[in-house]
Formats: structure tokens, C-alpha cells, sequence
């Protein structure tokens, strides 16, 4: 993706279908993380921008921090920001979107860039490059966020 805000149309999805057993916010930090590697490529300048954390188990590392700083960071911003003191964010709920964001994040990205090798050190060839057309994925995302929002307002209404 050309930066992060695409990927989210899943993580909306994902939170408007299992709501209190998925975090949005883990989910979103995570999509950053995994974009952090690209955006540094771009402004120094790397050949190759999706090289450390666009592959299998670079993906499993960047989940595994995205439990670690994500779930205390979320809670901290639940309280304080949006003053829902009750709301706790389960181990396992960490894990599920941090898991979700980065092995998601990893799979679109495979679809649309050539620089990365999504099983490497296993292999280093890129099968799944272009095998869908950009576009598909692009409206893909959209329609995945116009749910997820919709879903959203729909729980809104509910509560």
C-alpha cells in the first residue's frame, strides 16, 4: 500500500464483525510499525523498501511489539482520552489484532510490491506480486472501511 490508511479498511471490518474481541487501535499501530521500514527507505533513499519487516517472520516480530506497546497504549487512551474507564483489552484481543494487522498488512503489500519476499529467508522469489490488479485491492480497502464504519455506527446506535 502506499502507506498505511489502506490497510485499515480490514481493521474496521475486523471491529465492526467481532467488536469487543477486536482492537482497532492495536490493529492501527501495528499497520504503522509494519510501514515505519518503507517510510525511512524513502526519505534515505534505499533501493529496497520492503526488505526487514515485509516478510513472515519479520511480520511475527512487529505483531509481537505491537502486543507489547499496543495493548498498555490502548488501555492509556481508552481511559484518559475517551474516558472509558471499564474497558480493559484482553492478552488474547492483543494478540488477534496486532497477529491480524501484521500478517494482513504483509499479504496485501505482497499482492502490490515487487521489492519485498514475503517467505523470506525460505525463498526469495516474489509469487504473488501483481496477482491481482492494484485496483481490486485499492476498492477492496474501501469497501472494507465503508463496512467497518457503518458497523461501527450501527454498535454506536445499539449502546
Amino acid at each position: 500500500m502506499p502507506f498505511t490508511p489502506l490497510h485499515l479498511g480490514l481493521g474496521a471490518s475486523c471491529k465492526a464483525i467481532a467488536h469487543q474481541q477486536f482492537s482497532f487501535m492495536i490493529f492501527a499501530g501495528t499497520q504503522v510499525l509494519m510501514d515505519l521500514e518503507p517510510l525511512f527507505g524513502m526519505i534515505l533513499g534505499w533501493n529496497t523498501l520492503h526488505l526487514y519487516t515485509h516478510h513472515l517472520l519479520g511480520a511475527l516480530l512487529i505483531g509481537c511489539i505491537a502486543i507489547v506497546i499496543g495493548k498498555p497504549i490502548s488501555e492509556f487512551t481508552l481511559r484518559v482520552i475517551f474516558k472509558e474507564s471499564n474497558w480493559q483489552i484482553s492478552w488474547k484481543t492483543a494478540m488477534l489484532s496486532a497477529f491480524i494487522g501484521s500478517f494482513s498488512h504483509l499479504f496485501l503489500d505482497a499482492l502490490m510490491h515487487t521489492d519485498m519476499y514475503p517467505f523470506f529467508p525460505l525463498n526469495q522469489t516474489q509469487i504473488l506480486a501483481t496477482l491481482v490488479p492494484y485496483s481490486f485491492i485499492f476498492y477492496g480497502c474501501l469497501v472494507g472501511l465503508a463496512i467497518g464504519g457503518i458497523g461501527f455506527l450501527v454498535r454506536r446506535d445499539e449502546s
